[in-house]
């Protein structure tokens, strides 16, 4: 899409984070712009702060999660804006893995969010986008979690890389139709992805933590202060938009992180080249 001012853009999770800065960077592209979060407080509050930016900025609750709240925040949208152009699946959260005490509500809770929240929000804007006829473009937020296993065995990991998976089969399936889909894997971003638990539904049981000295403690913590000092929410939104003008499937945040992509392809190249010699 080159042309965004006048379109309108949906943004879940948009009450913080990543979210947030892609809601901010389409105001100032002059879109019309939906904030869906189910941090109500939050999201109010990341509104109100807009309007300076654009007049046209609203939010809606929303849990991704819940294929009916989708669709009710996508009926908010609509009547609000009119046509939805820019679909940004971004909200996502993060809970303790590794190989001890597997906690399938942990599971659950991520996969559902994660990854049938970014199905949920396809399935209910798709069909929209493509009946308008006036183009769109659809962000996936994965994470380089996504494209290399290095956090471990963890719900996250595996949400993150399914996601991937579905941005690039998306995106040959809508080439045709003149919609785009990138996805976004971003290293390490000051977000509080760290502070998941804090709008985790009870239906997903408490927040489990794991010990502080096992693996799975360790490699938390060593998260929290990369993400401290990680790459502004700002700078991603602004990759993010060029990537929507220039219809790009990819958007890389930490080029450094280039060598543990190679060391996995690398990997699987050689396991190929060991099955073509047998």
């Amino acid at each position: 899409m080159r042309e965004l001012a006048g379109k309108t853009a949906f943004v879940t999770g948009g009450a913080g984070g990543i979210g947030f800065a892609l809601g901010r960077a389409f105001a100032q592209a002059g879109m019309k712009v939906m904030l869906a979060d189910i941090e109500t407080d939050a999201l109010a509050a990341a509104v109100k702060s807009l309007h300076n930016i654009g007049p046209e900025v609203r939010g809606v609750s929303c849990d991704v999660a819940d294929p009916v709240s989708v669709e009710r925040a996508a009926g908010a949208s609509y009547e609000a804006f009119g046509n939805v152009h820019v679909v940004c699946n971004n909200a996502g959260v993060a809970a303790g893995g590794g190989i001890d005490n597997i906690s399938l509500d942990n599971w659950r809770w991520v996969l559902d969010v994660n990854l049938i929240g970014v199905l949920h929000g396809i399935r209910t804007f798709l069909p929209h986008i493509r009946a308008h006829g006036e183009g769109g473009h659809i962000v996936n937020t994965a994470s380089m979690a996504g494209m290399n296993s290095g956090l471990g065995f963890s719900p996250y990991v595996a949400s993150k890389f399914a996601v991937v998976g579905m941005s690039e089969g998306l995106a040959t399936q809508l080439k045709p139709f003149g919609i785009g889909v990138t996805v976004l894997c971003p290293g390490y971003v000051r977000t509080r992805i760290g502070e998941s638990g804090r709008n985790r539904p009870q239906r997903y049981g408490a927040t489990q933590t794991p010990n502080p000295a096992s693996p799975a403690g360790l490699l938390l913590a060593q998260i929290a202060e990369r993400l401290q000092s990680g790459l502004d929410p700002s700078e991603v939104a602004a990759r993010v938009l060029a990537a929507i003008h220039e219809d790009e499937l990819y958007v890389f945040t930490h080029p450094e992180m280039r060598g543990e992509l190679e060391d996995r392809f690398a990997a699987i190249m050689a396991a190929m080249d060991k099955a073509a010699a047998r």
